[in-house]
C-alpha cells in the first residue's frame, strides 16, 4: 500500500477457455480469485473471454497509466504472485538508472572502489 492508499484502480484477467496455455490461470480463476477478491474490496477485479489469444493480466492505475503482464503456461500460485505484485505497485514508469548508486549529495573525492590502494 502506497502512502495515499492504493493506486491500482482495476485489474483484468484475460484468458481463453480452449487453450492450454490458459491452463494456470483457469485453476486460478476458480480457486485463488475469489479469495484475492474478497481480501481486496479496494480493487475491481473483472475477466474477459479472449480465445485463441494467450492470458494476461492487464492493470489500471489511478495515474492513467497500465500494465500487461503474460502468464501463459503458469501455475495458479504464479499468477497470484503477479497479480499480488501488480496490486502493489505504485504504477509508475519504469526508469533506467544510470549509475549504480543514487546521492543527492556526491562525494568530492569520487566514488568509493574495491580497487582503491592506499
Amino acid at each position: 500500500m502506497a502512502l495515499r492508499g492504493w493506486q491500482l484502480k482495476k485489474l483484468i484477467v484475460n484468458y481463453c477457455d480452449w487453450g492450454g496455455s490458459s491452463r494456470g490461470i483457469r485453476a486460478f480463476m476458480e480457486s485463488e480469485l475469489p479469495v484475492f477478491k474478497e481480501k481486496n474490496p479496494q480493487l475491481e477485479v473483472a475477466t474477459e473471454l479472449i480465445r485463441g489469444q494467450h492470458p494476461h493480466l492487464k492493470a489500471f492505475y489511478k495515474n492513467k497509466n497500465e500494465r500487461v503482464i503474460c502468464v501463459k503456461n503458469m501455475d495458479p500460485e504464479d499468477v497470484l504472485h503477479h497479480a499480488t505484485r501488480l496490486r502493489n505497485a505504485l504504477g509508475r514508469k519504469v526508469i533506467k538508472l544510470r549509475t549504480r548508486h543514487v546521492t543527492k549529495r556526491p562525494s568530492v573525492q569520487g566514488t568509493w572502489t574495491t580497487a582503491l590502494k592506499f
